[in-house]
């Protein structure tokens, strides 16, 4: 407490000594290091990325104020929309002792035990279980939820009599959870041996859309901001291993690949993407939808050379130090690709050099701007003894052969 007012370290920039102020008297709050200011709602806006009615909705929820909607449509779209929030909370608590302390769940307890999964980290992740049965949760939630609330949430489906089976049967549950921390859907993976299909996500319903839907937003935003940086994996156990070697700012994609709506969201936490995907796979990311989303959302887009057929979740475990120092020295998707070609490529002979000389050219001609693609022209002479100026004309004329240069 300083004076009438309260003082602590800023939320949106990094500093050591607190000159974030906040006036209680007048509900307002002014950052005496980067200007922010604003009131509760400007605050929650700003913290958790949402529009003004979401942050308005968000503060009424917390402190259990009713709101009224001038418009009587959005009125019961935002009351269908809580209940569906709800029961989400109702099962994921479900599903969470089931796992707990469930008799039919030693499998999946066993099967988390041997992918490294601690009592702490399946708490923290709010990890389920799906018991093998028809309708165990709708059963367990008929009393205070109506049949047609757990379908539209994607927890139950219409069974050939008319009842509602449960969506989830024998799978270890992921809740997956809005920016805001409430639950929205389920990533469901089956035990070794089990039925097919190996994954099973939440059906698409109005909370739940898979094409702006980041598993691990809700744990990464604050160090994503902080890092000014985020890392996109593939998996669920991927972000738990990435959170779990010190690396909280992982999130993944739920089931798809990453979309524009995605990155349009991650753009407003950290300017700096790093695709921490097999090496094969973030190679065959389409390199002018990375450069699209470069330009339109003013990211840069960068890529972490793992180790070849590792994925996060299990470098977290076998070595840590190889996960953080793949992070650590990513690097533009452009030179990630160029690198590869090159290292790919044989340097011996001056054919050799010639064709990986004019694989490069290819990957670099697909960038927009001139100047990256003249640094990376620079490179690729050095490395295949080849004159730049003849690679500028190469590249210029759309990639004809470019002449050796005699040592």
């Amino acid at each position: 407490k300083v004076g009438n007012n309260w003082s602590r370290l800023c939320h949106f920039h990094g500093e050591k000594s607190p000159s974030f102020s906040v006036n209680p008297e007048k509900g307002v709050y002014y950052c005496f290091g980067c200007q922010v200011r604003g009131d509760v709602i400007s605050f929650v806006r700003d913290m958790d990325h949402l529009d003004f009615q979401g942050a308005v909705e968000q503060l009424a929820s917390k402190f259990g104020i009713t709101l009224r909607y001038t418009d009587k449509h959005e009125g019961e779209r935002h009351e269908a929309r809580s209940k569906l929030r709800d029961v989400m909370v109702a099962a994921v608590d479900w599903y969470h002792q089931r796992l707990l302390t469930g008799s039919d769940a030693g499998a999946a307890r066993r099967y988390l035990r041997d992918r490294g999964f601690d009592s702490e980290t399946v708490r923290r992740y709010r990890l389920g279980w799906a018991p093998d049965d028809w309708d165990l949760l709708a059963k367990a939630l008929r009393k205070d939820f109506a049949p047609k609330v757990l379908r539209d949430a994607g927890l139950g489906r219409e069974s050939k009599h008319g009842g509602t089976n449960d969506f989830f049967r024998a799978r270890v549950l992921f809740p997956i959870f809005d920016p805001q921390g409430d639950p929205i859907g389920f990533g469901g993976r089956m035990l070794p041996g089990g039925r097919p299909p190996k994954y099973q996500n939440t059906p698409e319903t109005s909370l739940y859309r898979k094409s702006k839907v980041l598993y691990g937003l809700n744990w990464a935003k604050d160090e994503a901001v902080r890092a000014d940086e985020v890392i996109i994996c593939e998996g669920y156990t991927d972000v738990i291993g990435f959170a779990a070697v010190g690396l909280n700012r992982a999130v993944a994609t739920c089931g798809t690949a990453l979309t524009d709506e995605h990155v349009r969201i991650l753009q407003r936490f950290a300017p700096r993407l790093v695709l921490a995907f097999d090496p094969d796979a973030a190679g065959q990311a389409a390199a002018e939808r990375v450069y699209e989303w470069e330009k339109k959302h003013e990211v840069e887009v960068a890529v972490a050379a793992l180790p070849s057929g590792a994925d996060p979740a299990d470098l977290a475990r076998t070595d840590p130090d190889r996960l953080r120092a793949a992070i650590e020295s990513a690097v533009p998707f452009l030179g990630f690709r160029v690198e590869r070609i090159l290292d790919a490529g044989n340097l011996r002979t001056p054919e050799g050099r010639a064709k990986t000389a004019e694989r490069a050219l290819e990957a670099i001609g697909e960038h927009p701007s001139e100047f990256v693609k003249d640094q990376y022209v620079m490179a690729v002479a050095s490395r295949c003894q080849l004159d730049p100026d003849r690679l500028r004309a190469s590249l210029r004329a759309g990639g004809a052969r470019p002449r050796v240069r005699v040592p």
